[in-house]
């Protein structure tokens, strides 16, 4: 299976619904934090600096420093 061909099968359908956790998300910390799989299915970068961003942070803005925007990354 080539690379392109294993993200598609990584990808569910956009909108998803259900949100399933682990598979879409987890808890930690009382926050939610969004998987691969859904960043994947979403279709493109958000911009808030995800953890798990499958798209090297594309449209994050690019900042001098570690703040709040720096999600663990």
């Amino acid at each position: 299976m080539s690379t392109a061909d294993q993200g598609e099968a990584q990808r569910d359908e956009w909108p998803i619904r259900p949100l399933i956790e682990v598979r879409h998300f987890y808890w930690e910390g009382g926050l939610m934090v969004f998987t691969a799989r859904y960043h994947l299915s979403r279709g493109s970068c958000c911009g808030s600096g995800c953890r798990h961003c499958p798209y090297d942070h594309e449209n994050v803005a690019k900042s001098g420093g570690a703040g709040p925007s720096d999600n663990g990354r």
